[in-house]
């Protein structure tokens, strides 16, 4: 009997390490509507539960994983005509350090003037970059990506991202503690794995076919064919996953990372020495993977502030 999902099929490897999204929340006020950040580890904490179960008021334990946030660069606007459909030339704001790290010429400035000119324009999103190696994580190149922007309209949403050009975006201007959010990300790679694995299948009996981890029978005898739900061997993980309302329990800048540090680093990773999340429960992807996180899309409930009276920093080296 299986017992693989066929929620998501084909499983797909992902293409990328920056996972895209697509649809980002209709907000009126101006502003950033995601971030970029990189999964450090795990750890637990002991809060006051706020929600309406059971053990409401009583103090509970909850695991959580901690992301630390570079800093986030506003470089350039690109429009839309359609829902996919963006654009050219996109608005640069041209600088030479800035055109160094993204890669971009001066003949493609585009003037911001001409771009609320034109017509047909649904929507805008911002360009922008991290360069990893501002957290210490190796990687020669910058990574560049669009954001979501909440407006009115799309000349206010130009406005705000026309004051944002060339400058550093921290987390704090994005998201605030007790927050939803949305989180993208690719899972743990696995390798080539069989239907053992890969689908849950039963083990076989050795005296019936002389085999035991292999599938009994690839199907009826008509339709003369094996479907596409008859588990089989092959590639498992490293798929891109969206995992909603992850509530944010802490936030902190670098002076604040040594009150979440575990002792001796986080497994693969070391130690958190900038501005950092930590979110409850558990997100896609190993230590170090790159984590796309936004405005949740379908949770509006009140931010509330988080009493946390405990944060485990005992080492998991031996976890």
């Amino acid at each position: 009997m299986r017992k693989g999902s066929l929620e998501y099929w084909p499983h797909r490897r992902a293409k990328a390490q920056m996972p895209r999204i697509r649809t980002w929340q209709e907000v009126a006020e101006p502003g950033f509507l995601g971030f970029v950040g990189f999964k450090a580890g795990m750890t637990h904490v002991a809060m006051t539960d706020d929600t309406e179960s059971p053990s409401k008021g009583s103090e509970v334990t909850k695991p959580v994983t901690i992301l630390e946030m570079p800093k986030v660069y506003i470089y350039g606007i690109r429009s839309y005509k359609k829902k996919y459909e963006y654009v050219e030339p996109d608005a640069v704001a041209y600088d030479k350090e800035l055109a160094k790290k993204v890669g971009i010429k001066e003949t493609k400035n585009a003037d911001i003037a001409k771009m609320k000119e034109q017509k047909g324009i649904v929507n805008v999103r911002a360009m922008a970059f991290i360069d990893p190696a501002d957290i210490g994580i190796a990687n020669k190149r910058v990574m560049r990506f669009e954001m979501g922007v909440g407006g009115k309209d799309v000349q206010e949403k130009i406005a705000f991202i026309e004051k944002w050009m060339g400058k550093e975006l921290k987390i704090s201007d994005v998201i605030g503690t007790g927050e939803y959010i949305d989180v993208k990300a690719i899972t743990k790679g696995k390798g080539w794995a069989g239907v053992i694995k890969r689908f849950g299948v039963a083990r076989g009996y050795r005296k019936a076919t002389g085999k035991i981890r292999h599938l009994g029978v690839l199907g009826a005898w008509h339709p003369a064919k094996v479907l596409y739900t008859v588990p089989h061997s092959g590639h498992m993980g490293y798929n891109y996953r969206l995992e909603r309302n992850k509530r944010v329990l802490k936030m902190g800048t670098a002076k604040d990372a040594a009150s979440i540090n575990v002792s001796g680093g986080f497994v693969n990773y070391g130690v958190v020495k900038n501005d950092f999340i930590m979110l409850q429960g558990s997100i896609p992807g190993p230590s170090k993977r790159l984590i796309r996180i936004r405005k949740a899309m379908r949770n509006r409930k009140p931010k509330k502030e988080p009493q946390i009276s405990y944060i485990s920093i005992a080492s998991k080296q031996g976890a």
